[in-house]
């Protein structure tokens, strides 16, 4: 079974409209080498490798109650997947991860009496799945936003929510965490003066040369750094924090008195 997300929360669960997924099928990923030819030298040098886009086949069976309600149903296919704006594709074999396509060919639905089937190409431009939960979600089977696969550690304890000088952030992606790219919001509450943020594991230093009181709030969200709202990013490094898969070790400097430091992400998926 196949569901749709829309950017605005609508799901629709194809299985509902008598949609049936005979296969989803997820290309391998796709790299895009960049190199460079040099006089005189045999080969190429090898600059750069980036993740391409990928492709997902879906082929579908509907099925209409009866010979007439087929192009209505048919209709309301069309209005599922027409969208301008990219959406998600979920495989409910795998309902903790989602992918964001669009829509890339045009596509026909053959009629069989009140059958029909039909295929449909959609492009991830990301060209990796991302989890539906955040970190800042419970790690709780419960929460229906997670599943087996995942990368979870089981048997440690994902916490994202810190309040010591020294602790660990786990990643439980396929790839990096990088702001410039990906959502990342960490934000940090206490009293400081010339807070560091430091993660040792990738060798990432974020430094605010100013103070906060007790209260303060200070937020790193993607490339833009706030201090109770305000842009305080004159005042930084101009430098930015990743999370690389698996665990990633942090030091804070500057803090002074007690404080909280969150990080509220997602992980993603080849």
């Amino acid at each position: 079974m196949t569901y749709i997300q829309r950017k605005d929360g609508t799901i629709y669960d194809l299985e509902q409209y008598g949609i049936r997924t005979k296969d989803f099928i997820v290309s391998a990923p796709s790299l895009r080498h960049v190199t460079e030819e040099i006089e005189g030298r045999d080969g190429v040098v090898d600059i750069e490798t980036t993740e391409g886009a990928r492709e997902i086949t879906c082929l579908f069976k509907m099925r209409s109650v009866d010979m007439a309600d087929f192009p209505l149903l048919r209709n309301e296919i069309f209005r599922i997947l027409r969208s301008k704006e990219a959406f998600y594709l979920i495989d409910r074999r795998e309902p903790g991860k989602r992918w964001e396509v669009k829509c890339q060919d045009a596509y026909d639905i053959e009629q069989r009496f009140v059958h029909g089937d039909f295929t449909v190409t959609f492009v991830c431009h990301k060209g990796y799945a991302e989890s539906i939960g955040t970190t800042l979600d419970p790690f709780t089977f419960d929460a229906e936003l997670w599943q087996i696969g995942q990368g979870l550690a089981v048997d440690d304890d994902m916490i994202y929510t810190h309040s010591t000088p020294s602790f660990k952030i786990y990643n439980a992606g396929d790839i990096t965490v990088d702001p410039r790219v990906l959502p990342l919001k960490i934000t940090f509450t206490g009293a400081s003066t010339n807070l560091t943020i430091m993660n040792t594991t990738t060798g990432d230093t974020w430094q605010y040369t100013g103070t906060t009181q007790t209260g303060d709030t200070i937020t790193l969200d993607g490339i833009r750094s706030f201090k109770n709202g305000l842009s305080i990013f004159g005042n930084t490094n101009r430098k930015l924090i990743t999370i690389a898969p698996g665990w990633n070790n942090f030091t804070i400097t500057g803090a002074s008195g007690s404080f909280t430091i969150s990080f509220d992400f997602r992980f993603y998926y080849i």
